[in-house]
């Protein structure tokens, strides 16, 4: 099974509900798309920023599970986004998570997040911690 194939077979409700969709895994590398819904948006119909947070630690997580030893589990300990840009209703939110540090106890990882037209919306940098298996 790809990397891909796991991250798309892996059930996760909340990821689902904002509805992402991954494009390219691998343990250096996760992409995914999330439409900019009404439901998802504030006022002036543009994609909220807690959505906009969720979706790149969404990334971050998925990018850690490809890394995560036999067992282990993950949870985020820290983040923090710079907002850049609107992402207006109707719009493609695209993101990308690269690693900054992969080590056995915590990941850190780098998320951009653009519009198609590659304008910036925002860039979060997050570090997941591993949890030892039980």
């Amino acid at each position: 099974m790809t990397d891909l194939e796991r991250l798309q077979q892996m059930p996760l409700p909340f990821a689902e509900l904002l509805g992402i969709r991954y494009l390219a895994a691998a343990k250096d590398r996760v992409t995914a798309e999330m439409a900019v819904r009404d439901e998802l948006c504030t006022r002036p119909a543009v994609l909220h920023g807690g959505a906009i947070m969720a979706f790149a630690d969404t990334l971050g997580a998925a990018a850690t599970v490809l890394n995560l030893p036999a067992g282990a589990g993950t949870t985020t300990i820290e983040s923090k986004t710079n907002f850049l840009a609107a992402a207006p209703a109707g719009q493609k939110l695209l993101g990308e998570a690269t690693p900054v540090h992969i080590g056995r106890r915590t990941m850190v990882w780098q998320t951009r997040l653009s519009l198609e037209n590659g304008r910036a919306v925002a860039l979060v940098t997050q570090t997941q911690m591993v949890l030892e298996p039980k």
